[in-house]
C-alpha cells in the first residue's frame, strides 16, 4: 500500500474549503459545493468529505467533536522560528482559531497551534533558527 493522502469529514465544506484554500493556500482541484473536496499542498491529497454524504454512503451515524478536539493535527512546516511567529499572528488575523501562542519546545523546535473552523487541530513549525 501507498500513503495517497489523508482526510477529515467536515460540517460545512463552503466554510472548511475557504479556509484551506484561502487561509492556509491549499490548491482546490473541485468546487467547494461538492461532497468530496480534493485540495493538495505540496504535493500532499488533502481530502474533505461531508459528513452527511459519508453517512448516506455507509448507511451509518458517527460522533463528531464539535469543538477543537485532539483526535490528530495537520503539520504544517516553515522556514524557521521568526516564521513561526510572523505565520501564527497572520494566520490568527485570517481568522484561525488560536490554540497555542509560539513557543520553543525542550527538543528545538518552535511550534504553534491553530484550529480551523471546525475544530482541527494545526501545528505550525520549525527546527530551524
Amino acid at each position: 500500500m501507498k500513503l495517497d493522502g489523508f482526510g477529515i469529514f467536515v460540517k460545512d465544506m463552503a466554510v472548511m474549503v475557504r479556509f484551506y484554500r484561502d487561509v492556509l493556500g491549499f490548491n482546490i482541484r473541485e468546487a467547494e459545493d461538492t461532497s468530496n473536496v480534493y485540495l493538495e499542498k505540496d504535493g500532499t491529497l488533502f481530502l474533505l468529505y461531508r459528513r452527511v454524504d459519508f453517512e448516506n454512503l455507509t448507511a451509518r451515524k458517527f460522533n463528531y467533536t464539535e469543538d477543537i478536539n485532539g483526535h490528530y493535527e495537520i503539520a504544517l512546516s516553515v522556514e524557521n522560528d521568526e516564521a513561526v511567529d510572523t505565520t501564527f499572528k497572520e494566520l490568527i488575523l485570517k481568522g484561525a482559531i488560536p490554540v497555542l501562542e509560539p513557543t520553543t519546545e525542550s527538543w528545538g523546535q518552535r511550534t504553534c497551534y491553530i484550529a480551523d473552523p471546525e475544530g482541527n487541530l494545526i501545528e505550525i513549525g520549525s527546527f530551524e533558527q
